[in-house]
């Protein structure tokens, strides 16, 4: 089915579930969310590559205005709804500051898993482990999916636009798991030149090697 959307593109990838906070400040865009306060409109999120509309996004919806100051700018809580693909390109809409898009939703295969693969959850709390963040999968979250954990894996743009359009929750979280696989190992090694470096100028005991 098709539809027509007001688009806000931003170079970031939202998802379906995703909660959004987001400060608003450009007129075509505070027109926007006041419109879809007053008359109960979704918007949609497209992603932004080096300059280049990408073709797919996601539909959002406002939650609440948070804050508005004087000069009408405004603090916004948003959450996705579901991925959509741009047909048709609206830069002018009549009477609107915002451009618009005909679009359809984009086909989502039905859930073959509703639960977190443990290696992903495994590999996700090694990677923060080493970078010293303290996150923990289960800390944060009690059944959590791909769209979740998609901010904590440290995909490229690129990768993440991919998870964006998988169509299978088992797809998106292998994906992040040969990612996670690859990348640990490189963190490991940089950990490891950090702690020679740090090491290098002091005193160091070292136990000879027998011959």
């Amino acid at each position: 089915m098709t539809k027509f959307l007001p688009i806000f593109p931003l170079n970031i990838i939202a998802y379906p579930g995703q909660l959004l906070n987001l400060h608003i400040f450009e007129p075509r865009y505070k027109q926007l969310i006041q419109e879809c306060k007053d008359e109960g409109k979704t918007f949609g999120i497209p992603s932004v590559f080096k300059e280049t509309l990408n073709e797919y996004g996601t539909e959002m919806e406002l939650l609440e205005i948070s804050k508005t100051d004087e000069t009408g700018e405004m603090d916004i809580k948003t959450k996705g709804i579901k991925v959509f693909r741009i047909i048709e390109m609206l830069r002018e809409v009549p009477n609107k500051l915002y451009s618009a898009a005909i679009v359809y939703e984009a086909t989502q295969l039905p859930p073959d898993t509703e639960k977190p693969n443990p290696t992903l959850v495994d590999l996700i709390n090694k990677l923060h482990q080493l970078l010293g963040t303290n996150f923990k999968v289960e800390d944060r979250y009690e059944n959590p999916l791909s769209y979740d954990l998609i901010q904590y894996a440290a995909l490229s743009p690129e990768d993440q636009y991919r998870l964006l359009i998988a169509t299978s929750e088992k797809a998106r979280q292998w994906f992040m798991i040969e990612h996670l696989q690859k990348l640990i190992p490189s963190v490991e090694q940089t950990e490891k030149v950090k702690m020679k470096i740090q090491l290098n100028g002091h005193f160091r005991k070292e136990v000879p090697p027998k011959f």
